[in-house]
């Protein structure tokens, strides 16, 4: 019945510190041999969660990237073309028969592997992460409905290739457009939120440890601040660790000692002209009194 806490500790011998809800969500998935998809403003820590699960269960972590355009090629498998192209030139030289040269270029030694097929593929099941699937175009969604139901791709020149081991499959999605319900129904669902104050604390002592303890608190009461404010692009944990990084680098003890040093650690947190303007030092300055 504890089996979630344990990966939770697995998880945070890793560095990430997961809350109970994503824990069971993880634990679920990979009991039940299911994907999980994961949905959250961007640097919440979604992406990092496969990263961690990965590592704690020293395996292989297999990542695809998406983005508009997207396709089967460059994320399930294609062939390798000069290959071929070269193979049909011998094949003529040699007097070869069409359908024996044709056999012969559309076979396992010709296949290029890409994310999805290759972690079908492993001898040890591998974390496969699908990152920012609301990025890719929605008729790519089609093409992961027989991955994430059966486990196995079919390659029309060969046959179904089906899954050696079963990886654990994570999406992650930034919600910039909806998924479609066929996708949606194939996975177990869990939303990252920003963490609350004890738990990035916590991150913060896990990731960053030589950072003191009173000040790690400032730090994490400053951030989770600046969120509060209306900003273009709001700081997410990743960015929290840089500012905590910098300010450490910078010498500062205490957030309210050094305004200028302070707005210039800023640019670790606000990266965009609006944000920089929309948190003059004076304002800075103001929340980090309060954080202190």
């Amino acid at each position: 019945m504890d089996e979630w806490k344990t990966l939770q500790d697995e998880l945070a011998r890793e560095g990430y510190v997961a809350s109970p809800d994503l824990a069971m969500a993880l634990h679920l998935a990979i009991a039940l041999g299911r994907p999980l998809l994961l949905e959250g403003a961007a640097g919440v820590g979604k992406t990092e969660i496969a990263r961690a699960l990965a590592q704690a269960r020293d395996t292989r972590l297999i990542r695809l990237q998406c983005y508009e355009g997207l396709d089967a090629a460059q994320a399930i498998y294609e062939w390798n073309y000069q290959k071929q192209l070269l193979s049909i030139r011998a094949a003529a030289e040699d007097g070869e028969g069409a359908k024996a040269a044709e056999a012969r270029i559309f076979s396992e030694g010709f296949l290029l592997e890409r994310p999805l097929l290759a972690a079908i593929r492993q001898d040890v099941a591998p974390v496969l992460l699908i990152d920012e699937i609301d990025r890719a175009d929605e008729e790519f969604e089609a093409y992961l409905l027989e991955v994430l139901s059966d486990f196995a791709i079919t390659v029309p020149e060969l046959e179904t290739i089906k899954a050696v081991t079963r990886p654990h499959v994570i999406l992650t999605s930034n919600g910039t457009r909806d998924l479609s319900d066929a996708l949606r129904r194939r996975c177990l669902y869990a939303h990252v939120d920003y963490p609350d104050r004890e738990t990035e604390l916590a991150i913060l002592r896990a990731r960053a440890p030589q950072v003191e303890a009173r000040l790690a608190a400032q730090i994490v009461g400053f951030v989770q601040a600046v969120r509060k404010e209306d900003l273009e692009k709001v700081p997410g944990v990743a960015e929290m660790l840089d500012f905590a990084a910098a300010v450490a680098g910078l010498g500062l003890s205490d957030l309210s000692d050094d305004p200028a040093v302070l707005h210039v650690a800023l640019a670790t947190l606000l990266k965009t002209q609006g944000d920089r303007a929309a948190l003059p030092p004076e304002v800075a300055a103001r929340l980090a009194g309060k954080a202190a």
